[in-house]
């Protein structure tokens, strides 16, 4: 085959070196909006290896997509720049398939949604964030089974729904925000008991948002009723924190303003966009840290099915799954993504104990944990 030693010598080490470089790097199928994603996030692009294969969807799929030509999601709020950046590589990929979003909060995303089902009208073909609402939707079978997606099997056990139902596509870290002004490392409580214990948080410096649901549902099934019951009682009556009625992002703001030294519960990415901002605030996590998987539905009897199944097993690939972060700084679900690259404070909850939540759960026990949860407002905490 070779004349010479020689050129045997150049063509093996040609082959190693084209050998060693990221799969990713070849593929002339990867849009240039995944290319400028992971340039801006200084991502290797081997970390979308096997993408093509993960976005293998039946023919019969691909051709009655084309024919819908539309796909219409109902998200959480989402500005006009990160549903643009979102998309940006979807819509390179299935430049046959019409997007549009529309974000709004859970009554109007899931409520809205579910009354509308039941009254024989479909409003979209995905929504996203449906929550403790899961169970309604089977009660009235307008979920579709997402199992038949590629990318079903990289969504890690207990972050989807065992019947297929409902997918998680990110994950959400529910924890403190502090004023790095007024607070030190080393005064952070390292578990949530030392919040109790610790003076520094008494005289109104702690702030709590009006969300249990956000943080104590994860201590209570972590830690159990009693415990739970108990924590919040003693946070209330013994450490009297504000008790605040303003949104969650609202609060991370008033913290960099010094309205009080720390506040929670606060998402991750929230405060990441402040930090990027210039605020004096930071982000930590008293363990268990609290963690909700953010999960994603079909409509059944939408009007673009085969569009909404394409869009949906993209969004869970890693190509999806690197544009919602680098939209949104929603940290990945997919199994092989949970890279610190991939967390706006990976110092704040890698290696830390964590205490997940998922729809059903929340359903469950959400009722019972408000009765308790009001009962304590009435013992204590200094409301706003």
């Amino acid at each position: 085959m070779f004349k010479t030693i020689a050129e045997s010598m150049i063509f093996w080490a040609v082959l190693l070196v084209w050998s060693a470089l990221p799969q990713i790097a070849f593929s002339a199928a990867v849009p240039k909006a995944t290319t400028e994603m992971l340039t801006k996030l200084k991502l290797d692009p081997g970390v979308l290896i096997g993408v093509d294969k993960e976005l293998q969807v039946p023919k019969e799929w691909t051709e009655r997509a084309k024919k819908e030509g539309k796909l219409t999601l109902r998200s959480t709020p989402i500005t006009p720049d990160e549903i643009k950046s979102l998309f940006a590589p979807f819509n390179e990929r299935y430049p046959f398939i019409a997007t549009e979003n529309f974000g709004s909060d859970q009554e109007d995303r899931s409520v809205k949604t579910l009354v509308a089902y039941r009254s024989g009208r479909v409003l979209a073909d995905v929504v996203n964030s449906v929550g403790g609402f899961i169970q309604e939707y089977q009660k009235v079978n307008a979920l579709e089974d997402l199992r038949v997606l590629p990318n079903w099997k990289n969504v890690p056990e207990g972050a989807k729904g065992p019947d297929g139902y409902w997918a998680g596509i990110a994950i959400h870290h529910w924890c403190m925000t502090y004023n790095t002004k007024k607070v030190r490392r080393e005064e952070l409580p390292r578990k949530w008991e030392d919040l109790l214990t610790n003076p520094r948080w008494k005289n109104g410096n702690l702030a709590v948002g009006n969300r249990p649901q956000l943080w104590a549902i994860n201590l209570w099934r972590a830690k159990g009723e009693k415990w739970a019951t108990d924590y919040m009682t003693r946070l209330m009556t013994e450490v009297r924190p504000q008790v605040r009625k303003e949104g969650m992002g609202a609060l991370v703001g008033l913290a960099a303003a010094g309205e009080f030294d720390a506040v929670f519960p606060s998402n991750a990415r929230r405060v990441y966009q402040s930090v990027l901002s210039g605020a004096p605030v930071g982000y930590h996590c008293p363990e268990p840290a609290p963690a909700g998987v953010d999960d994603m539905v079909i409509l059944k009897g939408s009007p673009n099915p085969y569009a909404a199944k394409i869009f949906v097993n993209w969004l869970l690939s890693k190509e999806g799954q690197v544009a919602q972060y680098a939209a949104k700084f929603y940290t990945p679900i997919h199994k092989d993504l949970g890279l610190k690259e991939f967390y706006p404070f990976p110092e704040a909850v890698l290696g830390k104990e964590t205490s997940y939540t998922d729809p059903v759960f929340e359903q469950e026990v959400t009722p019972k944990l408000f009765e308790v949860w009001n009962s304590v407002l009435l013992k204590g905490g200094k409301a706003k």
